[in-house]
């Protein structure tokens, strides 16, 4: 007798991710109205903590995520979306006032400090 025979044996279904639900949520956009670093850490204004919880509303997901600063990529990663999904929904958030958005390099940042930066950013997506 098989595992799959056994009684009570239940069998998980796993289906791919979708990727026609992140791209409704940005309205088929691919490209933010404010360009974002992955690094950029992202952070819910007052404004946004009054967005109410709403699991369908990506709005709400990510004010809700950014309750503490998380990079863009964290974002991405939370929400299991491509990062130029979560680059969109970040902008437009920002837009609205409720996101506050700080990037951790300066245009005058060395080779040496982006170097680090990216090095913390691969470490922090592997403990994800």
């Amino acid at each position: 007798m098989s595992e799959a025979d056994r009684p009570g044996f239940r069998r998980e279904q796993r289906s791919a991710p979708s990727l026609a639900r992140p791209y409704a949520w940005t309205e088929g956009r691919t490209r933010p109205i404010i360009e974002l670093a992955i690094e950029a850490l992202v952070q819910t204004t007052p404004e946004g903590h009054a967005v109410p919880y709403n699991r369908a509303s990506p709005a709400s997901m990510v004010t809700q995520l950014c309750l503490r600063p998380r990079s863009v990529a964290e974002i991405a990663a939370h929400l299991s979306v491509p990062l130029g999904v979560a680059r969109v929904l970040v902008s437009d958030l920002l837009g609205a006032g409720y996101v506050l958005v700080r990037d951790t390099l300066g245009e005058d940042a060395s080779w040496d400090e982006r170097h680090d930066l990216l090095e913390r950013v691969l470490s922090g997506l592997r403990t994800l």
